[in-house]
């Protein structure tokens, strides 16, 4: 029957007589026993899709039954991954069907997905499809069968073993572990028949170096197929898509693989709106803010079947389920709600996972684990807890709801704190615009390379024209030059005196093939052929267990310096953040850090106010490019504020999906901001606010940068700033970091114009000026050895004995300093490309500069008596997440009264009237 008979035969209702149905031809491309298992399980006509396939799959699975390579970008629950299958299924069905044998013992299909979770609920959710199609098959007199397995590090010996023998035909795993097969003897072989390989979440793979690792890996499954495998990928709501899409095919003779884009991003509705408990964050008691807050929170998990609740931090996500079993314990008990984050067992989150897909639990809370992976088809509504800091981050954590097409997808974001309100609202409006921020693809990381071309050596001795072009046809090396090649080389042959003495040893071996006399002749290639091999005898082992791009971490024990006395650990990412003379919280108590020596950590007791918060190193930055859309708003607002006052700014922000209460706290935030520093204190898309206030009781000179751009961004810009205040004043400069903008502080007697020493910077040497500033810093250290242990300069792993650690740090830092003086080392050129790039985003930095330089972005400054209401948040450094946050609320209500003074209180007060009454409407 054709895809129209076999509908008008079904019991479905609809009138095949009347109805368009837009994928009758799709239908028509499956196999029978597939198309009648796709009707029966979904065969209800949505008028809205024309149709019985969603989008994506109706334009995804006729490129794929094309062998065309496709990147399907989609919204959660709008069944692209089902999409990708749907052709390959069928076309492996067919060929079962008719080869008498049936398939080979072999693989033909890579799924290949960031998380074990989630290519565990692909490997179930297979199961349906591949049983179903079968049990038809059989009803026709044909005996088919297509296996599925899952192979990740949690996959025991004995499972590996039963692989070999009995082969699936369909293998799920992850990007490590496919690097690891390319490189098994045995299992190797299975992949020659490979000609599908899906990637899957790819958006969230390709921004890191775990993308960089799989892009090359397909690139070496390229070179072992038997024929060039079609490559699919499946996106959230990403950009840019041709990017993503160039990232997943590579290149071939220096051209990108042809490729198909399914842009499907848009087509499910969303409900989304933000949230506020109160108008005045500032005035409002805490408790009256909290109480508020639960409440509201209890109300929408309470009117919605399944609420999902993301936080920014893990520490976020158990405080609200506690405050929630707290407040409420006839509403909420472990029987009906749950918390899920990395830190806890994998038991635990795995039951927590089969209770969200069962559908038992009123309330679960997160932070950004469940952001990928399970589908929880019974979540109704996603509550954000402050910003998620992008809009692909909001669509992806809201996308958790209403995971079905047709479904609106309800989302809220409560935002508790104003300058993240600011963030909240735009991001809002810009998801409903279609907006979404870019996602940035690390280039030409030597550690990756090191990884890889070692792979490469160790499975043969290969012509290094070979693996340099293998190398060169993944995305991320498209640019790696002659010189970064060399360079690399130098590296892997330990081409360096005195490399050896530190048992950093060769990995390859680099040569041209001898004549046939010769001592290292090699028939099937060319005589004076450029050879690599590779070299140790345990070097198959060693690269096996030690491959990968995940960095191990630790925690750091603290001491007060001079004793013993031992206060607390420290994560050493939370050290990435810290310089001398910062202050920081642990254990209630506040402490100056002096230095680290390996995985200790010295410091001071302090009354001083922190300078470092102690979310800093969990939080997501603010996106770079929503950054810059906030300026953009800030800079509209300002227009409206001038040609309509607050009302005129009110009535704007009505169009916004906010509430009331965020609608007046925006505007009377940059009310008060615009009349106490004037609108050259507020920063735009062509405008850098410096604000100085002197702070006398402490007796320091503060500057406020209110630079927009995240806090990647923030943190490169403000080194640079920090390096050339210091060689001004020739004093201790303290630099904090926020997503809004830095504060620079130094002693009272000590002036430096802070606006001039940004307009100085040079946008062509910004790039040298980062490197010289990261010479001695925690961060160097650390990205050192992640680097020096992903290129297998330190082992984790080696003859049974395993570094923690805190051990391999010990070890680089012996290793760093004898490294910084090696020429050109790849080692440390991939450190500071890393920090630099990946870690300080020296782009926007530059470019920002360059618009300096220009005169298009010009760099104001004020002298305030206090700091203004925008900067309040960068004075303060408070959590933005209130419901972890210290109770600073009477420093900030301090600042406001100062404010207020400033502006005259019987102004104020006829203002806040009118707020009250709205008469300025």
């Amino acid at each position: 029957m054709s895809g129209r008979e076999l509908l008008a035969a079904s019991d479905i209702d609809f009138d095949p007589e009347t109805a368009t149905i837009e994928d009758e031809s799709v239908l028509d491309l499956l196999e029978p026993s597939v198309r009648e298992w796709w009707v029966d399980e979904f065969g209800e006509y949505v008028p809205g899709n024309g149709g019985f396939f969603t989008p994506p799959q109706r334009e995804a699975v006729p490129l794929i039954h094309e062998r065309k390579n496709a990147l399907i970008c989609a919204p959660t629950g709008s069944g692209k991954t089902l999409a990708s299958f749907t052709a390959i299924i069928n076309e492996l069905f067919r060929r079962d069907r008719e080869r008498a044998g049936g398939l080979e013992n072999s693989v033909y299909c890579l799924y290949v997905s960031p998380l074990k979770s989630l290519a565990n609920d692909i490997h179930r959710n297979l199961e349906v499809p591949l049983e179903g199609i079968s049990e038809r098959m059989a009803d026709r007199g044909v005996d088919t069968e297509i296996r599925h397995a899952i192979r990740h590090g949690d996959t025991d010996s004995a499972e590996r073993q039963k692989m070999l023998k009995e082969t699936p035909h369909i293998l799920n795993t992850t990007p490590e572990t496919l690097a690891i097969l390319l490189n098994s003897p045995k299992f190797k072989k299975k992949l020659e028949t490979v000609e599908y390989v899906v990637v899957d979440e790819i958006h969230s793979l390709a921004e890191n170096k775990r993308g960089t690792h799989l892009s090359v890996s397909l690139e070496r499954l390229e070179t072992l197929a038997e024929s060039s495998p079609t490559r699919i990928g499946c996106s959230a709501t990403v950009e840019p898509l041709s990017t993503m899409a160039e990232f997943l095919v590579g290149e071939e003779n220096g051209e990108t693989r042809e490729y198909e884009i399914v842009d499907t991003r848009f087509v499910r509705d969303f409900d989304i709106r933000l949230e506020c408990p109160t108008d005045d964050l500032i005035d409002t008691p805490r408790e009256v803010v909290q109480a508020r807050f639960y409440d509201r929170l209890h109300e929408l998990v309470d009117s919605h079947t399944n609420t999902l609740v993301f936080t920014n931090t893990r520490s976020g996500a158990e405080r609200v389920l506690q405050n929630l079993r707290e407040r409420f314990p006839d509403s909420f008990d472990e029987s009906n709600s749950g918390c899920h984050h990395g830190s806890l067992s994998k038991d635990r989150r795995h039951e927590i996972e089969r209770q969200l897909k069962a559908g038992e639990l009123d309330v679960v809370t997160t932070s950004t684990s469940l952001e990928l992976g399970i589908d929880m088809p019974h979540i109704d509504l996603v509550v954000q807890v402050g910003s998620p800091k992008s809009v692909a981050s909001l669509l992806q954590r809201i996308g958790r709801a209403g995971h079905r097409l047709g479904q609106t997808v309800q989302g809220r974001v409560i935002a508790l704190d104003r300058d993240e309100l600011v963030e909240c609202a735009v991001m809002l409006k810009k998801a409903e615009e279609g907006f979404v921020d870019r996602v940035f693809v690390p280039e030409n990381a030597y550690d990756v390379a090191s990884q890889h071309v070692y792979g490469m050596a160790i499975n043969g001795v290969k012509r290094e024209a070979d693996v340099k072009a293998t190398l060169r046809r993944a995305y991320p090396y498209r640019n790696f030059s002659d010189v970064e090649w060399e360079r690399l080389m130098a590296y892997l042959t330990a081409d360096y005196a005195g490399l050896e003495e530190k048992n950093v040893y060769a990995k390859i071996w680099r040569d041209t093939n001898d004549a046939p006399d010769g001592e290292h002749h090699y028939e099937e290639f060319d005589v004076g052929e450029p050879l690599i091999g590779k070299r140790g005898r345990l070097a198959r082992v060693i690269y096996m267990t030690n491959i990968g791009t995940i960095p191990d971490s630790f925690t750091c024990d603290v001491y007060v310096r001079g004793s013993k006395e031992w206060v607390g650990n420290l994560d050493e990412s939370y050290l990435d953040t810290l310089e001398k003379g910062d202050v920081f919280v642990l254990g209630g108590s506040n402490f100056e850090f002096s230095y680290r020596r390996g995985s200790k950590v010295y410091v001071d007791p302090t009354s001083a106010r922190p300078t470092v918060p102690s979310w800093f190193s969990e939080r997501l930055p603010l996106s770079y490019d929503l950054g810059r859309e906030i300026l953009t708003f800030q800079d509209e607002l300002l227009s409206r504020l001038a040609s309509g006052g607050r009302p005129g700014v009110r009535t704007w922000l009505r169009e916004f999906p906010m509430d009331e209460n965020s609608v007046r706290a925006v505007a009377r935030t940059f009310d008060e901001q615009v009349r106490y520093g004037g609108p050259e204190a507020v920063s735009t898309d062509s405008r850098l606010a410096v604000e100085e206030v002197l702070d006398r009781e402490e007796y320091r000179r503060n500057f406020y940068v209110h630079s927009n751009y995240g806090r990647k961004f923030n943190d490169g810009l403000s080194r640079l700033v920090a390096a050339r205040c210091a060689r001004r004043s020739n004093a201790n400069v303290k630099v904090a970091v926020a997503d809004n903008g830095f504060s620079i502080s130094m002693p009272l007697n000590r002036k430096v114009d802070v606006a001039d020493a940004i307009r100085s910077l040079d946008p062509e040497t910004v790039r040298e000026e980062l490197r010289r500033a990261l010479t001695g810093t925690d961060l160097l250290k650390r990205y050192f050895r992640i680097n020096a242990t992903r290129s297998l300069m330190i082992l984790k792993r080696y003859k049974g004995y395993e570094k923690t650690a805190a051990q391999q740090q010990v070890s680089s830092e012996m290793l760093l300093s004898f490294a910084r003086d090696l020429d050109s080392f790849a080692v440390i050129e991939e450190t500071y490309r890393e920090i630099v790039e990946d870690k300080l985003n020296v782009a926007g930095i530059a470019e920002v500069l360059r618009g300096v330089q220009t005169g298009d972005v010009s760099v104001t400054h004020r002298e305030l008596y206090s700091p203004s209401p925008r900067a309040f948040g960068l004075a303060t450094l408070m959590a933005s997440d209130v419901v972890l946050a210290e109770d600073e609320s009477a420093v900030l209500r301090e600042f406001h009264a100062r404010v207020l003074d400033e502006l005259g209180e019987d102004d104020e007060i006829e203002r806040l009237r009118s707020d009250v009454t709205g008469t300025d409407d």
